[in-house]
């Protein structure tokens, strides 16, 4: 690898027991193992209220928020996990992007913490689709907002069977298909 890669990996679910979380990590030892510096972050630890712009006129982006940026912004690339609700990406992912995106004073440019990062998207549900129409959403939403998304994602259902209750995956095959996700994120960022 020619350069020190650092990828920020996480979930846009609030569950503890979260499928997508147990995917995200296998994909972040993924690109661990092909040399990334990796950090892994849960979204419950950075509460945000709703987005609302009255609320960012009056006080600026909240504590939450500002974390979060600093976080994007000292990173390279993004593996996201993503559950669909209502064909769709969650709500707690939209409204963090949404406040990511937001200046964190008047010099900085419009999603600044967005342009140039490359993100590979993945999901898992119960459901025969394995969240793939709330994937292409999300990255749709993503291209707009400057990141490059990588052309492979991984929707995988029937997630009930392919995690243990401890969020271990059942089929090494498919947890290494995962990991590869992670590995080729590394792989790109690279070049």
């Amino acid at each position: 690898m020619s350069k020190e890669v650092k990828i920020l990996a996480f979930a846009g679910s609030m569950r503890k027991a979260s499928f997508n979380k147990s995917m995200v990590k296998a994909a972040a030892a993924g690109a661990e193992e092909a040399g990334a510096e990796v950090t892994y972050i849960d979204l419950r630890n950075y509460p945000l209220p709703l987005y609302n712009g009255d609320l960012e006129a009056a006080e600026g982006l909240p504590c939450g928020a500002r974390k979060l940026k600093q976080l994007f912004d000292g990173h390279d690339g993004l593996l996201i996990a993503s559950p669909e609700y209502n064909s769709s990406y969650s709500a707690v992912l939209k409204n963090a992007l949404d406040w990511i995106s937001r200046p964190a004073d008047h010099n900085e440019p419009m999603l600044n913490s967005f342009v140039g990062k490359q993100a590979v998207l993945m999901a898992t549900s119960p459901g025969a689709l394995g969240g793939l129409r709330g994937l292409y959403a999300l990255r749709e939403l993503l291209m707009n907002m400057m990141v490059q998304v990588h052309p492979n994602m991984m929707a995988l259902p029937s997630a009930m069977e392919e995690f243990d209750e401890d969020g271990s995956f059942t089929n090494l095959d498919r947890e290494q298909s995962v990991r590869e996700l992670g590995a080729l994120l590394v792989e790109s960022l690279s070049r």
